[in-house]
């Protein structure tokens, strides 16, 4: 019998152990990401479960809040859906009706105006596009006192848009929304081919005609994306809802679930965690049902520009 080389002995085992070595950086990799994984997924997953825990709680504290709570029970949602002293309905209503209201109105007067820009050439067009990225620039917040003089001296012309309206608040929704959204619009129409809307013109279509029924369809993932966005911004604001709305009846939820911890009433955590939940189930319910869309949105707008 032949016997096998030293050499290739050597040969063979110093394989074997790259072979094992690059198995173990594998495995170990694996494990990193998973623990990764974990670690983020509870640091997610954590808060929202202590609400969860915290709305079945019958006392009204954070400070001796267990995760699995003694004597959980739905009280805290009963005396929030029944009070006669906090009108939470009546706040869930105003959130869902400003929120569509300006979501509907921003994005429409988005869209044509982005289309004009698109397809329009017009005397202080660029001039108007840096004007209107400037102003995006700038924090919301350092317009806050601006906004609130302005809507105030409006409302005395025109009461119908002054302080503490839903007029009025939908005004400031709809301008503070249509900056930034104009151009990630106009962006999106200026990757759609020129050629479509020339040889729409050939045939004798007209401007509005090739915009409605030729160019709005291939729009369609952006303006999902962008009404979504501007829904839930609207939803979830607190602060210009806060300035501009005085009377308990015209609040919003955010603003509305903002009394059971300003210590202006006992404070009551239980409550606030309820109505919390309950105020996020629209937003569960557009992304659920919206998912694919969201995501073929953005996925498209990134490949586009």
């Amino acid at each position: 019998m032949s016997s096998i080389p030293v050499s290739g002995q050597k040969s063979g085992g110093f394989f074997r152990r790259a072979r094992e070595s690059r198995s173990f950086q594998r495995r170990l990799s694996i494990i990193v990401r998973l623990v990764i994984a974990v670690f983020l997924i509870i640091f997610a997953i954590f808060p929202v479960v202590w609400v969860i825990s915290a709305s079945f709680n019958p006392i009204a504290t954070l400070a001796s809040q267990r995760l699995i709570p003694e004597n959980a029970g739905l009280g805290n949602y009963r005396s929030l859906l029944n009070s006669e002293v906090f009108p939470y309905w009546r706040w869930f209503w105003n959130s869902i009706k400003i929120s569509t209201i300006s979501t509907v109105l921003s994005v429409s007067i988005t869209t044509v105006a982005a289309y004009a820009f698109s397809r329009f050439r017009f005397t202080g067009r660029q001039n108007m596009l840096k004007m209107i990225l400037l102003i995006q620039v700038f924090p919301g917040l350092l317009a806050i006192v601006a906004i609130f003089l302005m809507i105030s001296d409006v409302g005395q012309v025109i009461p119908i848009f002054g302080l503490d309206t839903h007029a009025g608040l939908i005004l400031v929704y709809m301008g503070g929304a249509m900056g930034i959204n104009i151009w990630l619009m106009k962006g999106f129409f200026d990757t759609i081919p020129r050629e479509i809307d020339e040889s729409a013109m050939v045939d004798g279509a007209s401007d509005w005609y090739i915009f409605t029924r030729l160019l709005l369809p291939l729009m369609r993932p952006i303006l999902v994306v962008i009404g979504i966005l501007s829904f839930i911004g609207t939803y979830g604001d607190f602060v210009l809802a806060r300035v501009l709305l005085k009377s308990t009846e015209q609040y919003t939820l955010m603003v509305g679930l903002q009394i059971f911890t300003s210590g202006q009433f006992a404070q009551n955590w239980g409550e606030f965690t309820a109505g919390a939940l309950i105020g996020a189930l629209p937003i569960m319910i557009i992304y659920l049902v919206l998912q694919d869309q969201i995501v073929g949105g953005l996925t498209q707008g990134s490949v586009k520009g």
